[in-house]
């Protein structure tokens, strides 16, 4: 089952993120949030294994 660990506020920071986690061996999918002109939020979701190593690795990537 997949998780969200992340919502992005773009495609590039979304993509730049997921690219993140799969350097480190995380498979992650990006999933749009929302409809219409404001569907401009991305969802980051990896399996529910790996949730809490990838929510570490993203916080690590962003300096947290």
């Amino acid at each position: 089952m997949l998780t969200v660990v992340y919502v992005a506020p773009d495609l590039p920071a979304a993509e730049k993120l997921k690219d993140v986690l799969e350097g480190e061996g995380i498979m992650a999918t990006l999933r749009p949030v929302g409809a219409g002109k404001h569907r401009n939020y991305y969802e980051i979701l990896v399996s529910e294994l790996e949730a809490e190593e990838a929510q570490e690795i993203l916080c690590r990537s962003m300096g947290s």
